[in-house]
Parts: C-alpha cells; sequence; structure tokens
C-alpha cells in the first residue's frame, strides 16, 4: 500500500493525474487493446478530471481506445437530471475529451430490471478484461462508492439503501432539501472494485481524516469499507495534509519519507506524442 501525501487539494489533484496519464500512456492502448479505468464522482475527482482534459486539449493524452466504468448511480433520478452521475459525468469529463460515447458505462437507476441491471454491469466488467486502474473517493464515513457502514467486504454490484449521513451530505446538490435526495442506488460492491489490477483512492479535507485514519492506521473492518484496500495488493492513497490530521505522526513521516519514492511514478509526465511513429 501507498500512501501520497501532498501538500493541498489541488497538488494532490494533480498527482493524481499525472498517475492515470502516466499509466494509459504506459499501457499502449490500441483498438485490440482497451485501458480500462474505474470512475468516481463527486466533489473530490474534479481537480483530477480537469487536469486530465487539461492534458488532452495539449495533446499529451488520448482516451480514445479507454473504455470507463462508473462506480454508481441514483435510483429513479432522471438520466437528464443535472444531478445524476450521467449528467456529472458528461458534463464534468466525458464531453471534454476524446473517448468514444460507447466505451463509457453507467449503471442506469431507472432500469426496469435493476437487479439484471447490475448483473450485466459485472458482466460488461468481465468482458473488458476487467478493471486496470479503479478510481475511487470515499465519504467521511469511509464508504467506498455506495458501500455503506456495514456492507459486505465481498460485495458485488447491486442495490443499495443509502444511509441517513449520505443523504444528508449529498443533500447540498438538490437545494439542501432532503426529501429531493434519492434514498437508492445502485453502487458496484466493494469486491467489485477490489477485483481491479490496480485501486487508486483520493481523499482530501478534514472532514475525511477520521476516514483516512481507519483506513490507514485501524483493522480491516466492514463498518469502515474503504480499510478492505489494506488487503489490496496495489493500492495508493493520494491525499492532502488535511487529510491526515487524525494519522500518528510517526505514519506521516513515514509516508513522506517515501514521497521521492512515489514520484518516481508520475516523473517524467509521459506524452502520446512521444510514442507518435
Amino acid at each position: 500500500m501507498r500512501l501520497v501525501i501532498l501538500d493541498d487539494y489541488d497538488l494532490s489533484s494533480e498527482w493524481a493525474a499525472k498517475y492515470i496519464r502516466n499509466r494509459i500512456i504506459q499501457f499502449k492502448p490500441s483498438a485490440d487493446r482497451y485501458f480500462t479505468l474505474g470512475l468516481p464522482t463527486g466533489s473530490t475527482p474534479l481537480g483530477c478530471y480537469r487536469k486530465l482534459i487539461e492534458y488532452h486539449k495539449n495533446g499529451d493524452l488520448s482516451f480514445k481506445f479507454v473504455k470507463t466504468f462508473n462506480m454508481d448511480e441514483y435510483v429513479g433520478l432522471p438520466r437528464d437530471h443535472p444531478e445524476s452521475y450521467h449528467s456529472y459525468m458528461w458534463n464534468n469529463f466525458f464531453k471534454h475529451i476524446d473517448i468514444e460515447p460507447q466505451n463509457t458505462h453507467i449503471l442506469d437507476g431507472n432500469a426496469s430490471d435493476l437487479q439484471a441491471e447490475c448483473e450485466a454491469f459485472e458482466q460488461q466488467i468481465t468482458a473488458a478484461g476487467g478493471i486496470e486502474l479503479f478510481v475511487g473517493g470515499i465519504g467521511p464515513d469511509g464508504h467506498i462508492a455506495f458501500n455503506e457502514p456495514g456492507s459486505s467486504l465481498v460485495s458485488r454490484t447491486r442495490v443499495k439503501t443509502l444511509a441517513k449521513d449520505t443523504i444528508v451530505a449529498n443533500a447540498r446538490f438538490f437545494g439542501n432539501d432532503l426529501s429531493k435526495v434519492p434514498t437508492m442506488t445502485l453502487t458496484v460492491g466493494v469486491g467489485t472494485v477490489m477485483d481491479a489490477r490496480e485501486v487508486m483512492i483520493l481523499i482530501t479535507g478534514a472532514h475525511k481524516a477520521f476516514a483516512l485514519y481507519k483506513a490507514i492506521e485501524e483493522g480491516v473492518n466492514h463498518m469502515w469499507t474503504v480499510s478492505a484496500f489494506q488487503q489490496h495488493p496495489r493500492t495508493i492513497f493520494v491525499c492532502d495534509e488535511d487529510a491526515t490530521l487524525e494519522l500518528r505522526v510517526k505514519t506521516v513521516k513515514y509516508f513522506k519519507g517515501l514521497m521521492h519514492v512515489h514520484n518516481q511514478l508520475v516523473e517524467p509526465m509521459l506524452s502520446v506524442k512521444d510514442y507518435i511513429d
């Protein structure tokens, strides 16, 4: 497990974007070998998405041979609702890059058979060869995707009822009106994300500090589902200083002492221009 600590949100977002950029380019995706990328929503990944868009517009990164799988979607929210995760992904990322629409996969929260939709999503991931890199964020209660406290750590994509804390946290996207916040979602399971060949989790802000402490310094616990990734062979937690406030000083010093190693993952930054014949 790696813990990458940057000074602030912008720097942590940039480091994560650089890492995704290098991983895609090193993979050398092509028409018969797509790079599969798992993606989150929410406020945390926005800075990372902005940097990836910048890299694309500069001609340094292409998503032409990338397939994406999103973590979750609300149940019952119209696809074109401004707060649906379909809208979020298209407005904040997909429409700004060269990804083919058919290569983006987002769960359909309005499917007539929600269980069948979840099973089909798992099958689509398998058919794509599994996920190379799954990027995620967490809630203040340590949930990954919508795997709320108490979720099985081997769970698969399924219908999930949201915890009250999550509904309250998401109310800011719905005019702070709790009655407008969906109470159910479709979400990938912890086991679904664990199956990815690599996982990168973005954690920023003091309000996520206790969750990071639970993820890093305590044991695996289904009440803090992000802690499951202690057992993944290739996990990177990317955080800012504020998110480390609950960690022991010794822990922070240890991981900061490894930054020269971690930075070798993003330096030098690669460019698709270097691979054009």
